[in-house]
């Protein structure tokens, strides 16, 4: 309770709210995350995952599935063969 008095009340400090936005830790936090939004939309737009249908999205996902199960079994294949050295 005292928590969430305090909380709001710095969150209601005009003056700590301004002094925070100009300190470089904020400026660069908002910077990184502008900076990761545009690339991540951009490779989204090279992937064409923006355009991306259901069906296609489904048939990704199935096929990434599959690629998973088999990395998967060759793991355990590998793991079985490393034990029978030993």
């Amino acid at each position: 309770m005292v928590l969430r008095v305090l909380m709001r009340y710095l969150a209601n400090n005009e003056q700590l709210i301004q002094r925070l936005a100009d300190s470089y830790p904020m400026r660069r936090a908002a910077q990184l995350l502008v900076s990761a939004y545009y690339r991540g939309r951009t490779m989204a737009q090279e992937q064409k995952f923006i355009e991306m249908t259901p069906e296609r999205f489904k048939r990704m996902m199935e096929t990434f599935r599959q690629d998973v199960k088999k990395e998967l079994e060759q793991a355990k294949e590998d793991l079985k063969r490393r034990e029978g050295r030993k």
